[in-house]
């Protein structure tokens, strides 16, 4: 019923830029929050970054000042500026949003597939 698409993922030197999307399609009603995950090898899931439907901000202190999380609501879409990128950002990075779906007008928590950040020089 839902999907959640992610681009934008490559290999880029230290000290550079990607810019990451997720797209969500679908019988939706409504998003609420939406969130990045990463995960490194051998690493467990951390959470990075969490933006409300109303626009607030919570990063991981590891990516304060680099990161920058933003959405359009009218596009479904939740975009990860990752600006000085370090060795330690090389992980796979996943979307997640709380969606309220059109058929039960209740909330799920939907997982993108994953888009791979490889910064090495």
């Amino acid at each position: 019923q839902v999907q959640l698409v992610e681009s934008g993922g490559g290999l880029v030197q230290p000290g550079g830029s990607l810019r990451l999307s997720c797209a969500a399609s679908g019988s939706i009603f409504k998003i609420n929050a939406m969130r990045w995950y990463r995960q490194a090898p051998g690493k467990e899931r951390e959470l990075v970054v969490t933006i409300t439907s109303g626009g607030s901000t919570n990063y991981a202190d590891s990516v304060k000042g680099r990161f920058t999380i933003s959405r359009d609501n009218a596009k479904n879409t939740v975009y990860l500026q990752m600006n000085s990128l370090k060795p330690e950002d090389t992980a796979v990075y996943y979307c997640n949003a709380r969606i309220v779906i059109m058929t039960t007008m209740l909330e799920y928590g939907y997982w993108g597939q994953g888009t791979q950040v490889t910064v090495s020089s």
